[in-house]
């Protein structure tokens, strides 16, 4: 389930901050763009559930400069525009046809979920590799199957219009000599009212966002933090 019309901006993305998982940190991250660093944000994070996207991030070595794209809903239906920010067009087209080619550039797959925060303010989730997809037990730490945020949405969308989404802890991978992290989300208490309004307010802000960003084809750059903590050793969700 979700609060938003599917599928369907105002130009600028009502999103205040947009938090990557750092790995080896077991925490997420955010680009302060006064400070010009990248800042931590521990766990518990705590979040309602709006609506979510495919894209597209990274890093492009050629022009030293970061890869985005814009956000689609279908993935398999919608064509997805990945460009270098100094280095121009990488590829255009439907991702499973252009995969290779944004692999081959630097570019990771990366699921960007929006959700609104207890004061009413839209923030923005962006996964990657096991963090979407989770790990298999013969991978996992402590030998059973951990399951990714699309095993999560899967099995709890139904709940999500009208439950907290929270993550509280972090759980651990290995994959060859390489140990990694990823976010356990998990289903919280149910809103009240108050939260209810505040959810239709902000649902209805990121609408009005996403018709508008389709309708003009808007291109939203949002800073790309350089490094990944995965090495990208670990596999990407192969869609």
């Amino acid at each position: 389930m979700a609060r938003l019309e599917r599928p369907t901006s105002e130009n600028s993305n009502p999103a205040y901050r947009f938090l990557e998982w750092k790995s080896n940190e077991k925490c997420f991250s955010y680009y302060d763009k006064e400070k010009k660093e990248n800042v931590n944000v521990e766990l518990p994070i705590k979040g309602l559930f709006l609506e979510h996207y495919h894209t597209v991030k990274g890093w492009h070595d050629k022009s030293e400069s970061g890869i985005y794209s814009n956000e689609v809903y279908s993935i398999a239906n919608e064509e997805i525009s990945v460009k270098a920010f100094k280095g121009g067009e990488i590829a255009s087209g439907i991702y499973k046809d252009i995969k290779e080619r944004i692999k081959n550039s630097g570019g990771r797959y990366t699921r960007s979920i929006y959700l609104m925060d207890e004061d009413g303010h839209i923030f923005n989730l962006q996964l990657k590799g096991a963090a979407v997809g989770g790990i298999k037990k013969e991978k996992s730490i402590d030998k059973e199957d951990v399951p990714g945020y699309s095993d999560f949405y899967r099995e709890n969308s139904h709940l999500l219009d009208n439950q907290w989404v929270e993550i509280t802890e972090a759980k651990g991978g290995k994959s060859g000599s390489v140990k990694y992290s990823i976010p356990l989300f998990e289903v919280g208490e149910v809103i009240d009212r108050a939260t209810d309004e505040l959810a239709n307010k902000a649902a209805k802000t990121l609408q009005e966002y996403i018709d508008g960003y389709r309708a003009k084809n808007i291109e939203v750059k949002e800073p790309v933090m350089a490094g990944d903590d995965e090495g990208g050793l670990i596999d990407e969700l192969d869609l």
